[in-house]
């Protein structure tokens, strides 16, 4: 199988969606003339021209907006965001358009979009630029959220986000494009809201998703040195969450440790860790604890960024916790 980096699963996505399907379209800034900001969709103005290739001013509502409305239309925009930090700036036509007017209309209108770019630390971009918003959109009703790590799980998570009916949240990482991994030639499509057991352990669940899956199998190898066999799961989408796959990994390890780049407060671990206490309460041998960012605003230094964020050796004092064992 060949290998190919990050972005170019992305592209690859996107290109072939756009052949298959003329009502696709990508719009967003400096996608068309500068090939994407981070190079997603380099080539892409050449093959599909500048009425489906779209470049746009610096107005994230606006251009939000303008998809919102197109998808009520009959077509399939693909709104990217230089970053999910700018798209709080449009976080009106997320939630209160795209999000609901599948309910609002009682099912007359449906709203196919996908908006998707960079989340999270990229290091040294300090606060303003540097967060994780996944556990915000996850919490509205009408959303899909989808969170990749690797490029095989990219490409096949967005060509399912591009066809589906309700709005997607497709979330990346800048540290990430530049990622290889294996990607078959062939079509495929992975389901939104199947999680995938990267590494099959006994002693405890580890559970993270997008870049955080790289410290929770780093972290995986290390405590495998100690004899501790940690079944290692990557969520991929946080709305809907498989929590079916969860729980059964829990009832057989008893114990359950979520790594997360988020603030700690109602973050995706917080749900996890409720709903394991809830359906398996009687399997656990030690509550459930959560590898979080500190709850700061992200430092601009990487002395203080390193010591903000989640990290190998958190983890591994984390699961020595609910392992009882000495870290």
């Amino acid at each position: 199988m060949r290998t190919i980096q990050f972005r170019e699963a992305l592209r690859e996505a996107l290109s072939e969606e756009m052949r298959r399907d003329p009502r696709v379209f990508l719009m967003g800034e400096e996608v068309a003339e500068y090939n994407g900001a981070y190079k997603v969709s380099q080539g892409m103005l050449d093959e599909f021209g500048p009425e489906r290739v779209i470049d746009t001013p610096i107005a994230e509502l606006g251009f939000a907006g303008i998809g919102v409305g197109a998808a009520i239309n009959g077509l399939i925009p693909v709104i990217e965001f230089m970053t999910f930090n700018f798209s709080l700036v449009a976080i009106d036509q997320v939630i209160n358009s795209a999000a609901k007017i599948y309910s609002m209309s009682g099912g007359q209108y449906s709203c196919p979009i996908v908006f998707r770019g960079p989340t999270g630390s990229a290091g040294m971009l300090s606060s303003q630029h540097s967060q994780n918003f996944e556990n915000w959109f996850a919490n509205t009703p009408g959303l899909k959220v989808v969170v990749p790590s690797n490029p095989y799980d990219a490409k096949g998570l967005l060509k399912a986000a591009i066809r589906d009916p309700d709005p997607v949240i497709f979330m990346e990482s800048e540290q990430m494009y530049g990622d290889k991994g294996e990607v078959p030639e062939e079509e495929y499509l992975l389901e939104i809201g199947k999680a995938n057991v990267v590494r099959e352990g006994k002693s405890v669940t580890l559970v993270s998703f997008g870049k955080m899956m790289k410290v929770a199998l780093a972290a995986a190898d290390e405590l495998a040195k100690d004899g501790i066999e940690a079944e290692v799961i990557d969520l991929r989408s946080v709305r809907p969450i498989d929590y079916d796959t969860l729980v059964a990994s829990v009832k057989k390890t008893n114990r359950m440790v979520v790594v997360e780049e988020a603030w700690p407060l109602a973050s995706i671990s917080s749900e996890l860790a409720y709903i394991v206490q809830r359906r398996a309460f009687d399997y656990m041998d030690a509550p459930v604890v959560r590898v979080t960012c500190m709850d700061v605003p992200l430092p601009y230094a990487p002395t203080l960024i390193e010591a903000s964020l989640p990290n190998v050796a958190r983890t591994i004092q984390a699961v020595k916790e609910v392992t009882y064992q000495k870290a």
